[in-house]
């Protein structure tokens, strides 16, 4: 007697940022194995940092993701400022609170719009549901604008930000200066309440999934520039302790390496920051989750996409509040002198903890770098959560089945890009 093979394949996944397959067996109908194949070939990011300048990585690393450079650069530049013992002016610490709101918003717009509203309306990609609801398309674009504004004022520009510097910035903008962004803003605020509204109604498979969540937290509010780690299943660590707890290891079918929190698979992202963190939402953003029905927190990762409309608004309300407080610093960056040593810095990219690490030698120079993005981290709860759902619904024919699995990994906007910068390489020689 033979075993019946059923096997689910997509050789390149759509809608997400990145190179990426999935392929799922199952023998006698029971799910074999899952495996979500990042096939994007590695660029070393660690590897071409060591021996560069400590002030580097800022810039280096942005070029990692373009979807989400701030992330790289706040994330760098906690570390290095952690390890040169620098502490940053509390202004300064604002406006990259604010800088990083603008990409938040913009890049939330773009998942929400164009990469994973489809699936829930019955569109193969954005560009057919534009087509049939145009209105709906500028919407999304106009709060995308409204992101790629702030950054493109704060930052320099929308991609790969070029006024971010340790320490601080290059210059500072004067209060008049970030007036037409606030307008701007407060038009993107409608078309945000818009959104959580509509993606609310939108029909949800009632699943759940049991993962552990890892978020960054802040004592007084929702977590975005820098704060501890914490977890749903144990008590909140220090980000020196981030590398005791997740290990990363390498698996044959991805580029990307996978990690575990104390051994076991976790998730980072919206639902994780979320469930942790609701509490600390501005009122108006706690008011409108209340009103998609979220609750004080979300484990149905379809559901994602309503938190993420949610902390578009939490961003823009934010945002505003930041612009109406703002005050132009005193100096726009505190200096930052090289000293030996180890940093650690992290950061809530919008797809999850984003965690950096850098040696720096008494010459300045970088010993070593280390940096684990939330793709990487969510890959193992990906594959975990794809292996459920086929279990669950093995009646369904093979294309409706792998379309199942797609819309899974989109729940989770993996940019693969940024999961695929690094590989353990070993050279036997004989």
């Amino acid at each position: 007697m033979t075993d019946e093979t059923r096997t689910l394949r997509v050789g390149a996944l759509t809608r997400v940022e990145g190179e990426g397959a999935l392929n799922v067996t199952l023998v006698d109908g029971a799910v074999d194995t899952v495996e979500l194949n990042i096939y994007e070939p590695p660029r070393f990011f660690e590897a071409f940092l060591r021996g560069r300048a400590y002030t580097e990585p800022p810039d280096i690393t942005a070029r990692v993701c373009g979807i989400c450079p701030v992330a790289y650069q706040v994330s760098a530049c906690n570390a290095i400022e952690d390890a040169c013992g620098v502490t940053v002016d509390p202004e300064l610490v604002a406006l990259r609170r604010l800088l990083y709101c603008g990409e938040w918003i913009h890049s939330h717009a773009l998942h929400i719009f164009l990469l994973h509203m489809p699936d829930f309306l019955g569109y193969p990609d954005g560009i057919t549901l534009a087509k049939d609801e145009p209105e709906l398309i500028r919407r999304g674009l106009a709060l995308k604008k409204a992101g790629n504004r702030l950054m493109e004022q704060i930052g320099g520009r929308a991609i790969h930000p070029i006024n971010v510097r340790l320490g601080g910035f290059y210059s500072t903008p004067t209060p008049a200066e970030l007036q037409p962004l606030a307008e701007e803003l407060r038009r993107a605020l409608d078309a945000a309440l818009f959104t959580v509204r509509r993606v609310a109604e939108f029909e949800f498979p009632d699943v759940e999934f049991d993962h552990e969540y890892l978020s960054l937290a802040d004592q007084h509010r929702y977590p975005i520039e820098n704060g501890v780690i914490a977890r749903s299943g144990g008590e909140p660590f220090p980000v020196a302790d981030f590398t005791a707890h997740v290990t990363e290891t390498q698996v044959k079918h991805s580029t990307a390496l996978h990690a575990t929190l104390d051994g076991s698979q976790y998730l980072t992202g919206p639902l994780a920051r979320y469930s942790l963190n609701s509490a600390k939402l501005s009122p108006l953003a706690t008011e409108v989750a209340a009103d998609a029905a979220l609750g004080a927190q979300c484990r149905n990762p379809f559901r994602s996409i309503i938190v993420r409309a949610v902390e578009v608004v939490y961003a823009i309300d934010e945002a505003l509040r930041i612009i109406d407080e703002y005050q132009r610093p005193p100096r726009p960056f505190v200096d930052v002198p090289a000293r030996a040593g180890t940093g650690h810095g992290v950061s809530e990219a919008p797809r999850g903890l984003l965690y950096h690490r850098y040696e720096i030698g008494d010459d300045g120079l970088i010993r070593s770098a280390t940096m684990v993005p939330p793709t990487s981290q969510n890959q193992a709860a990906i594959e975990q959560e794809m292996g459920l759902l086929v279990a669950a619904n093995t009646s369904l024919d093979d294309a409706t089945l792998t379309s199942l699995c797609e819309k899974s990994i989109r729940n989770h906007d993996p940019c693969i890009s940024c999961s695929a910068h690094f590989l353990t390489v070993t050279v036997e020689r004989r």
